[in-house]
């Protein structure tokens, strides 16, 4: 069999416009497109936009959709596709080869010769370097000898590397290739690379590779990482690559004369209390409080090596689990040295000066709050509970501008007594928590030890 010369390209982006001026010396060249405004391209190009009826009777159909329009593109044409004579020849130029394979598979009978394949270029590297060289995988997958050899020569004859290869095996590689490099272009891209006068030529390489990603299209983009079945295991060994590259530039201790340790309270919380208990048991180990506030700025700190290890609550018997704390661990990794316990017990406090008939409202951490709800109610139900944004979330950093009259008098905070001390503020009432036994849990962290 001698394949027809009359050849339809359906889509006609950016690769279908490519594959256009590639075949049209050779072939007659029928393009459709369902976008109409696409006429005025199929004429530059020198080739006929014609109905997709007229497309579909073309003995060769090239699919040059996008992955994801693939097959919804493919199930539409199929009442059309039955009703013209012929054994028609279908084949996908898409980047992923078992999404096609599949679809074939589920949508055509043995009517048909289907064939895979994968132009491993685009527009950018054709008008740069030609096609010499270039790759172009093929699998026969279901068409025949006659045509599989047919469509090999030509592509030969083009000075197209041929790579015969299986579905699967291209799409294992590619993930490791194309893949990969799409995702870091468009890392770069987020990242905001630019030139500039002192750039290496590994750095110009890498503006390049941006560059090259970044004219092709986000969906295609999308579809590259979605559809291709190994690159969730490429991402997800690359995002471990990183952050073992990243974790390793950073000491495991900041000095050697002591541990820089960042925890989730201020002075005076149960924060500071239970790192100074941790601490205790290792009388030998010098060490430096940095007091974060929340969990979030203690993970970030440990993360950008800031701090050598870091502490925050993540429990208490009553209140539950520690809502800010759940959603910060969510974003950073870190490995568990210990949790342990201390108990705890609140007080509520006011401004040293201030009358507390002035106060109407209770700011302190929501998981005093919950562990006070019921005495709460009791004794001071006409109150208004909130707790603070940002730093303020910790009633130590409540306490800390209360003390400096930076808050207004009707505020009164609740946590530990220490607080009082340092801040000089006054107790109205202590032990205000509903359980006598009530225990909060502390996790002591460090990053990553890759070296395990």
């Amino acid at each position: 069999m001698v394949e027809s010369k009359c050849v339809a390209i359906i889509g006609l982006g950016r690769f279908g416009q490519l594959w256009a001026s590639v075949l049209k010396n050779d072939f007659k060249i029928k393009v459709y497109d369902s976008l109409s405004e696409r006429v005025k391209i199929a004429d530059e190009l020198g080739v006929d936009f014609v109905s997709l009826r007229d497309a579909l009777s073309s003995d060769v159909i090239f699919y040059c959709v996008p992955i994801s329009a693939f097959e919804p593109t493919l199930v539409s044409h199929l009442p059309i596709l039955a009703e013209l004579p012929g054994k028609k020849t279908l084949i996908d130029v898409l980047s992923v080869k078992m999404h096609p394979k599949e679809v074939f598979k589920k949508h055509l009978s043995s009517d048909y010769n289907v064939m895979l394949t994968h132009p491993m270029f685009g527009p950018d590297s054709v008008r740069s370097n030609g096609l010499a060289g270039l790759p172009i995988v093929l699998d026969r997958f279901e068409a025949s000898n006659d045509t599989f050899e047919f469509w090999k020569q030509y592509f030969l004859e083009k000075q197209l590397r041929v790579i015969e290869m299986s579905a699967d095996e291209h799409d294992r590689l590619a993930a490791q290739s194309q893949g990969l490099t799409h995702f870091i272009g468009r890392i770069l891209g987020e990242f905001g690379l630019e030139s500039t006068a002192i750039d290496s030529l590994g750095a110009k390489k890498l503006q390049e590779i941006k560059t090259q990603v970044c004219n092709d299209t986000w969906q295609l983009f999308v579809d590259l990482q979605t559809y291709n079945p190994h690159t969730r295991s490429m991402r997800a060994k690359l995002s471990d690559a990183q952050t073992k590259i990243f974790d390793q530039l950073l000491p495991n201790r900041i000095y050697k004369d002591r541990l820089v340790v960042g925890i989730q309270g201020g002075r005076g919380s149960f924060n500071e209390e239970a790192a100074l208990y941790y601490m205790s048991r290792n009388p030998e180990m010098s060490y430096e409080l940095k007091y974060l506030h929340t969990t979030e700025n203690v993970l970030r700190a440990l993360h950008e090596g800031v701090v050598d290890r870091g502490q925050f609550a993540i429990h208490n018997s009553l209140g539950g689990i520690v809502t800010e704390t759940v959603e910060a661990t969510a974003r950073y990794r870190f490995e568990i040295i210990e949790e342990f316990a201390i108990k705890i017990a609140h007080a509520l406090m006011t401004a040293k000066d201030n009358d507390f008939a002035n106060v109407d409202t209770i700011m302190t951490h929501d998981q005093v709050l919950r562990q006070c709800r019921t005495n709460l109610g009791k004794k001071y139900g006409k109150l208004k509970q909130t707790s603070g944004e940002g730093d303020m979330i910790d009633h130590a950093k409540v306490a800390e501008l209360l003390s400096r009259g930076e808050l207004p008098k009707n505020i009164a905070t609740m946590g530990s007594k220490v607080l009082a001390k340092i801040y000089n503020l006054k107790i109205i009432e202590d032990n205000l928590q509903d359980l006598d036994e009530n225990f909060t849990s502390f996790l002591w962290v460090q990053r990553p030890n890759w070296s395990k």
